[in-house]
């Protein structure tokens, strides 16, 4: 199995195999990163990412792999980096990213290895690349600058089996049919199954077709990694079916972007975690992971969990749930542009309607792209604390959300710094270690001799997010260097332009 291989280098191999049906020679846009200059950095105070205490010591890179670590001299030639007052990390991986698109038209992916990311996990919400090996292969052949893992999307194989008839529980033989996606995508390199059960394919979907193709992903040593079914009043119901669908399947379980978007569930982010100790008591492999805003980014459509979009009551309950149209900011709206940048409030004012009548209008001209500020800081920081909770962005090359480009850098600089909710040593092993050992990455996410290289260099005095939501694409300061197996791919405040990322094996 491709997650018992080791040595990553024969694992890149192995995966290339896979990928283009031969054992390639490296692609031309690559060719000249493969063979990494030794480095040694000198003086920094190491966060291991196991979230042990900071010790200051020099590491070396040579071959895109950690080569030694402690208090030793450079030797001739050696080219030194020197980073006293500075922290050397392990490089951040995101488990949930939106960066499908995004590292088709920018390899470079500047605002994700800004903010300190060395490698993210696509194919969120239950959408995914189809077939995933065409998608993988493209990534080969035209890298970009940082890693990449890939999930199947439950409600693209949904999609392809029901087509437009979706809106039912599907039949025994559909689920069949889906369960062979599933497998085809597994072998062809997805790590993990996702859903996005709040969405309208995969809202239909019941219970037990999530545990059958759940079953699939666990055969091929994947996890399940679940936009739940409900973030707001029926959050906890919701929650409830991420640890059924973990004990039934046998397989680890991730209820990924985990919060509490409405006023009825707000202040009970403790009884959530509670939930989820006693299952993990239990044996149920369960995580979460957490962007560090009060904010979300979706379509209009999602507020209303009955689907009745034109019905003014459920329309104004939803408002009302999340503290009222001043907290819906629009993003992107194809019927009229000069709505985004705009709260629904503001629109429907200057319009001269109720909020609730510009709602359903929208609704009916295509939907649009919302910012929903409904979380409150307490529960962002409950969730936070909790051991399994990782650091995920949520967000992506060209996202209008400050989360695409500012999570990493925010969580250190305000969360760590500022606030002081998380040690820095446990923010990293949050950012590293933690999703490493999710995702099965046996030699990324530590700073260990014979790892690979990837590493974030920060300043932990200045680092700090500068997206906002009215500049969402602002770069974040602060992370002075990264490297993407062991090539230096981030230096102080641009890329570089080399692109040594890789498709990972699970």
């Amino acid at each position: 199995m491709l997650r018992r291989i080791r040595n990553w280098r024969l694992a890149e191999v192995v995966v290339a195999a896979l990928i283009l049906g031969v054992l390639p020679h490296a692609p031309t846009t690559a060719r000249a990163q493969e063979k990494p200059a030794s480095v040694i950095i000198v003086g920094a105070e190491v966060a291991d990412g196991t979230g042990k205490p900071l010790r200051k010591a020099n590491v070396r890179i040579s071959g895109g792999s950690i080569a030694k670590i402690g208090n030793f001299k450079p030797k001739k030639g050696e080219q030194v980096i020197e980073a006293s007052g500075l922290v050397l990390a392990p490089g951040f991986i995101d488990t949930h990213n939106h960066s499908t698109q995004g590292l088709e038209t920018e390899p470079l992916a500047e605002t994700q290895i800004s903010q300190g990311i060395t490698t993210l996990l696509i194919g969120q919400d239950g959408s995914s690349p189809w077939p995933i090996i065409e998608y993988l292969r493209a990534r080969f052949m035209d890298r970009p600058a940082l890693n990449v893992a890939i999930c199947v999307g439950h409600a693209t194989v949904r999609r392809k089996v029901m087509g437009e008839d979706y809106k039912r529980v599907a039949r025994p033989e559909e689920i069949t049919q889906m369960e062979k996606l599933v497998e085809q995508g597994m072998k062809e390199g997805a790590v993990c199954l996702s859903s996005g059960l709040e969405y309208v394919i995969g809202s239909y979907a019941t219970t037990d077709e999530i545990v059958a193709l759940t079953k699939v992903a666990a055969k091929y040593g994947g996890f399940y990694i679940s936009h739940i079914r409900d973030e707001a009043d029926k959050a906890f119901d919701a929650m409830r079916e991420v640890v059924t669908i973990g004990e039934q399947a046998k397989l680890p379980v991730q209820n990924t972007h985990i919060k509490l978007g409405t006023v009825g569930v707000w202040g009970k982010a403790a009884d959530v975690l509670k939930m989820y100790d006693e299952a993990r008591k239990r044996g149920i492999d369960v995580t979460a992971d957490c962007y560090p805003y009060d904010a979300w980014h979706s379509n209009m459509k999602v507020l209303v969990p009955s689907k009745r979009w034109d019905d003014p009551v459920d329309v104004k309950k939803a408002l009302d749930d999340v503290g009222g149209p001043q907290n819906i900011l629009i993003t992107e709206y194809d019927a009229d542009h000069s709505y985004e940048g705009r709260t629904l409030q503001e629109v429907a004012k200057s319009r001269g309607i109720t909020p609730v009548e510009l709602y359903i209008e929208m609704v009916k001209n295509g939907d649009a792209g919302i910012i929903g500020k409904s979380m409150v800081e307490p529960d962002i920081k409950v969730l936070y604390q909790w051991p399994w909770t990782m650091v995920s962005s949520d967000g992506g090359i060209g996202m209008k959300h400050p989360r695409g480009a500012g999570t990493y850098p925010k969580v250190l600089g305000r969360f760590v710094r500022e606030k002081q909710w998380l040690t820095l040593p446990e923010a990293i092993r949050k950012m590293t270690s933690l999703p490493a050992w999710r995702l099965k990455l046996k030699d990324r996410g530590r700073i260990k001799k014979g790892y690979v290289a990837d590493l974030v260099l920060f300043n932990p005095a200045t680092v700090i997010d500068n997206s906002t939501f009215a500049e969402p694409f602002r770069l974040s300061t602060g992370i002075e260097k990264v490297w993407v197996n062991g090539t230096l791919v981030w230096d102080g405040s641009k890329a570089t332009g080399a692109r040594p990322g890789r498709v990972l094996p699970r």
